[in-house]
């Protein structure tokens, strides 16, 4: 560049016919800077190794005040190597002629399922899942080695005293679900049950997707000694990805953030409004 200068040709006249950013030539790295950005970045990675570079990105940037630009941040994350291996899928058919209307409000259907898992001794647990299809939060996460129709609408109930039942459930033709308790509770609540065709889960998409997280991020990276165990972590999680963890499918929000905006109320502030 001093040689095209000593030639009468200015800095900017030069990059301009090169094609270079300017901004180039002033640039210099900020190596402890780096070094400290690099160090918070493994010990979070560490700490959720499911995790991918921009919930960690955000995560750092939102709570932690770092200022590293996207560019900035995924270079270092890939020169330490931090990238997450993708969980195997498995192949599904796609399903015709079935649609669902999508969501327009928090409460307006909750997507249910079941889990299996095992203990470090070998035994089995179950795991009821319950999502609000609309603001993304995981309203229940209940363990159990066994749990049948009463603890489902327990559960149910446990929810509607925070933020009242929904017009809609969702879920699968499990015994928990088609049986008389089950219809009979509905039919005095006036809850719609919105039975998935057998065979077909991706019908119960919502549900498939909360359940992919937790194996992912919890009974994949834990070994439970015990069930109070396995409860006292499983609800710990819960809180975490309601409140902390960042969801795609909401701008990159927490489930707990994108819920405030809508402002649901208990059926005892509704009543007395």
């Amino acid at each position: 560049m001093r040689a095209l200068e000593q030639r009468g040709i200015s800095l900017v006249r030069a990059c301009r016919l090169a094609g270079y950013n300017r901004s180039n030539l002033y640039y210099r790295r900020g190596a402890k800077d780096d070094a400290a950005l690099k160090a918070r970045m493994h010990e979070l990675a560490q700490e959720r190794p499911r995790w991918g570079w921009r919930r960690l990105f955000i995560i750092m940037r939102r709570r932690e005040g770092y200022d590293a630009g996207e560019t900035r941040f995924l270079r270092l994350y890939r020169e330490l190597g931090l990238q997450v291996w993708p969980r195997k899928k498995r192949k599904v058919n796609y399903v015709r002629g079935v649609l669902v209307a999508p969501v327009s409000a928090p409460n307006e259907r909750w997507s249910i399922d079941f889990m299996h898992d095992r203990l470090a001794n070998s035994r089995n647990f179950r795991a009821l899942t319950i999502g609000d299809d609309f603001t993304k939060e995981c309203l229940a996460l209940e363990i159990a080695h066994s749990l049948g129709s009463a603890d489902v609408i327990r559960t149910f109930e446990a929810i509607a005293f925070e933020r009242g039942l929904p017009q809609t459930i969702r879920f699968d033709n499990g015994s928990e679900f088609t049986s008389h308790a089950m219809l009979r509770w509905a039919a005095e609540h006036r809850v719609h049950l919105h039975f998935i065709q057998p065979g077909k889960p991706t019908q119960n998409a919502n549900a498939e997707s909360l359940n992919g997280r937790i194996r992912d991020e919890l009974f994949n990276l834990h070994s439970f000694t015990n069930i109070f165990e396995a409860r006292e972590i499983a609800e710990a999680w819960r809180c975490d990805y309601n409140e902390i963890r960042p969801h795609s499918a909401i701008g990159y929000r927490t489930p707990k953030e994108f819920a405030d905006v809508f402002k649901i109320n208990p059926p005892s502030q509704l009543s007395a409004a």
